[in-house]
């Protein structure tokens, strides 16, 4: 498990023990078999045959010859040539002297290659032409198991080239743009670690033998074509990672060579006299007719380099998260031999060129840098567009690989519950800092960041919310916990709050996010994560796993071991504030065993005249619902009964739990028109509402929402009522007499004449409560409820608390401006 999670946070940093998927004996790259050999279908059968062949020399064949631009006739070499007549640079530069043999290939079935080629009529690179060449180049493909770590030579040939320029020559912009992609400070001290003296004790004669053979075929003539493939023979044993690596650093050694010289030959008399045989000073003397040149090479092994890198990482996908058969990576698989030839072609290309200009002289350089320019930006052209594609798949491979991390984090992340810990900081370093900032925390009381370790061994509760968390629910929050913070009081040293901010992790984070973020961590006296992205969004979603959190906040209680008190102890806390500390599933549980269906229960805390009416024993009515007409005539025929019952009666306005600006112009008329006592605070209202729906989560949340639990069948009468309109709750003293519709509580005043005869036998209670009773049986009135899907926990199933017949499931979809909703089968 905690392997799980430890790979889960290096999900996006190359893997320390890469799997080599290019190098392992049954991987594709590196098989007979492999899935590059879909480069042209047709060849399938004959590469089998070639590779039981030994490694080919240059190519002899006349037709072969002819296909790949290399006419055995002296004269029609010369028909090529540039200036200077040289048959070898023209050719090998130019990727066009390959003839494209219609009607000898067949028709294109590689869908990669098509997929490649489309949209490209115009590119000089056609279909047809990459198969016949990429047949041969398989040719040459006989791996024998050897594996290399290319990656320190990778790292070795990228500081050669990052240094291989002149600044006095060469614009510096230009110059440093090669290799701008480099991390330097992964380059650092590279060639002296120890595996990289022994790969390259390996490899040192390959590599000498690669640039010797390069300069050599660059001299003596050839095409571009001919020298990769002679290329490809001598690392034919090796894996197609490798063979690119090994051919980049055979052309770094003669590259870095020439601009070593080029650099120093001024201030150093042996590198004077072998600059001097190279031609360097007079190529350096004429640096600015040549800087086209120079600025072409320049973006060619730019491009080359960073296919390079595309394609070694390919090696280091690690293959418990993706395999061969996932369509991305069996695409890259499909093209990474094309790539790689198309890298050694662009390498060679250079090399020419700096052959020519020291074989040749400046002269040449310059009356051919235009068009040798063009040709160059035609091989850039065609490498950026293989690179292009390759970092789709890459970028594809690494989602898929993001995705079944974070699905095993989220998996091993139940588990850390169950494990016993000596503290709680392994926990809340996965949840509050996986990313490792020295400081996550935000003190809202010092207004200073702060190490984790300063809720060590400390109950945590975690605030989890997202960044509109509304003021009502904050001011409540922060009443209930500076209650606990009293002088005097225990509560505060053993228990302390995080806020916990979860953005959407596919939601693009805003300086509106941020602004709205920081205003809300510095007006909480409590600690806060001090940045949304400290909490990973592996984390996000595993909280919304485990915890069922959405939307609505959720407050999470940790004992200091880290172990799980309560999934959402802010029901807990709306319903009986700081008394229900510490905030466990056991406390939760031992509260609701004391508590009876009383007004205490709904109004507690939360205004001292409603309890004042109480304990003076008044008849009260609380009462509720947007509907003016409906609260006058209650109010009035109401007061009438009191009246004519001769009993002290007294009435509350308690508002809606929707539509707050109804309910303030309901307030309004009722203090003009002096209907009733009513709340003038709508937070209260808010609290009133929050608090009976949290009472009925916290019965859903402790598996106790049954139909014989007689405080759950009044919450949900009293939620259901809300939601149809008005309604009103009869009390006497504490004790609640009977709660009912608005239709039904309206009446029973008003028919007060028809059942006040039972009042001398059974009292003005049992009276009333008779009465409204036959009218509620004869409204025959059902409940409805709405638990969005924010709220996180929501029952399979609910009884009606009037009819008690299994309610019906529905879903609805409610406008935030329209608060009436609509409920709408599925």
């Amino acid at each position: 498990m905690d392997q799980t999670l430890s790979n889960y946070t290096n999900q996006t940093s190359p893997s320390s023990n890469p799997e080599k998927l290019l190098l392992t004996a049954t991987n594709p790259l590196t098989t007979a078999t492999n899935p590059f050999t879909g480069v042209l279908n047709s060849a399938t059968n004959q590469l089998q045959q070639h590779q039981k062949q030994p490694l080919m020399g240059p190519v002899t064949n006349p037709v072969a010859q002819q296909l790949l631009g290399m006419s055995p006739n002296p004269m029609h070499q010369q028909q090529l040539m540039g200036p200077k007549n040289n048959p070898m640079l023209n050719s090998m530069i130019n990727p066009m002297h390959a003839p494209r043999q219609h009607g000898m290939t067949g028709p294109v079935h590689n869908p990669t290659m098509q997929q490649l080629n489309r949209g490209e009529g115009n590119s000089i690179f056609s279909t047809s032409d990459d198969n016949v060449i990429m047949k041969q180049v398989l040719d040459t493909h006989l791996p024998d198991g050897t594996d290399v770590d290319v990656k320190p030579l990778v790292h070795i040939v990228e500081d050669i080239l990052r240094h291989a320029t002149i600044k006095a020559a060469i614009d510096e912009d230009a110059s440093t743009s090669l290799v701008a992609h480099a991390d330097v400070g992964k380059l650092q001290g590279k060639s002296h670690q120890a595996n990289t003296v022994v790969m390259l004790n390996l490899l040192s004669h390959v590599i000498e033998k690669l640039a010797c053979e390069m300069s050599f075929k660059c001299l003596t003539g050839g095409d571009g074509h001919s020298i990769a493939l002679s290329l490809f023979h001598t690392v034919g044993n090796y894996h197609w990672d490798a063979k690119l690596a090994l051919i980049l650093a055979a052309f770094a050694l003669n590259y870095g060579e020439f601009w070593l010289l080029a650099q120093i030959y001024s201030s150093n008399q042996l590198a004077k006299s072998m600059a001097v045989l190279r031609q360097v000073p007079m190529i350096m003397e004429h640096s600015a007719p040549l800087k086209p040149k120079f600025d072409a090479l320049n973006r060619l092994i730019h491009s080359v380099l960073e296919l390079t890198q595309c394609i070694i990482q390919f090696k280091e996908l690690p293959s418990m998260y993706i395999s061969y058969e996932v369509p991305a990576m069996a695409r890259a698989l499909n093209i990474v031999p094309t790539a790689v030839y198309w890298n050694v072609r662009g390498i060679i290309a250079c090399a020419a060129q700096i052959t020519s200009l020291t074989s040749m002289g400046h002269e040449y350089g310059i009356s051919s840098s235009e068009m040798q320019s063009w040709e160059l930006s035609s091989l850039v052209h065609k490498i950026n567009h293989l690179l292009e594609f390759l970092r789709k798949q890459l970028e594809e491979c690494h989602r898929l690989i993001g995705e079944k991390k974070e699905m095993d984090f989220r998996n091993s992340f139940n588990q850390l519950f169950d494990t016993v810990h000596i503290d709680n900081m392994k926990i809340l370093k996965i949840l509050l800092n996986l990313r490792d900032d020295p400081l996550p925390l935000f003190d809202g009381a010092t207004k200073q960041r702060v190490r984790l370790e300063v809720l060590r061994k400390r109950n945590v509760l975690l605030l989890i919310s997202g960044l509109d968390l509304s003021r009502d629910e904050l001011s409540i929050l922060e009443q209930i916990y500076s209650e606990s913070r009293i002088q005097g009081s225990r509560v505060d040293a053993l228990y302390d709050v995080v806020w916990v901010p979860i953005v959407d992790p596919y939601v693009e984070y805003t300086d509106a996010m941020h602004t709205q973020f920081e205003d809300m961590k510095n007006g909480m006296p409590w600690y806060s994560v001090n940045h949304p992205s400290n909490v990973d969004r592996a984390v996000k979603k595993s909280i919304g796993d485990r915890w069922h959190f959405r939307n609505k906040p959720i407050l999470v209680v940790l004992d200091p071991q880290g172990r799980e008190l309560s999934p959402n102890a802010l029901h807990m806390m709306w319903i009986w504030g700081s008394t229900a500390f510490p905030f466990t599933t056991a406390r939760e549980e031992a509260l609701w065993r004391d508590e009876t269906w009383r007004l205490e229960l709904l109004v507690s805390g939360m205004d001292p005249t409603i309890l004042n009416w109480a304990s003076e024993g008044k008849y009260i009515f609380l009462y509720g619902g947007d509907d003016i007409e409906w609260i006058r005539k209650f109010t009035n025929n109401a007061r009438a009964m009191a009246t004519a019952a001769r009993i002290p009666l007294e009435m509350a306005y308690v508002g809606k739990s929707k539509k707050r600006e109804n309910v303030r112009r309901a307030i309004a008329t009722i203090n003009v028109e002096k209907l009733s006592y009513c709340w003038q605070d709508t937070s209260l209202i808010w609290y009133f509402w929050t608090r009976l729906e949290s009472m009925l989560f916290s019965k859903i949340q402790l598996k106790r929402a049954d139909d014989q639990d007689t405080i759950m069948l009044q919450i949900k009468k009293l939620l259901s009522y809300d939601k149809d309109g008005s309604w009103a709750l009869l009390c006497r003293g504490s004790q609640i007499l009977t709660n009912g519709h608005g239709s039904t509580m309206l009446q029973t005043p008003i028919d007060f004449d028809l059942w006040k005869e039972h009042i001398p036998s059974r009292g003005f209670d049992l009276s009333f409560k008779d009465y409204h009773d036959k009218l509620h049986v004869a409204a025959n009135n059902c409940c409805r409820f709405e638990f969005p899907i924010a709220a996180g926990r929501i029952p399979e199933g609910m009884r009606c608390p009037e009819c008690h017949r299994v309610m019906e499931k529905y879903i609805a979809f409610l406008c935030c401006h329209d608060q009436t909703g609509l409920l709408e089968p599925y």
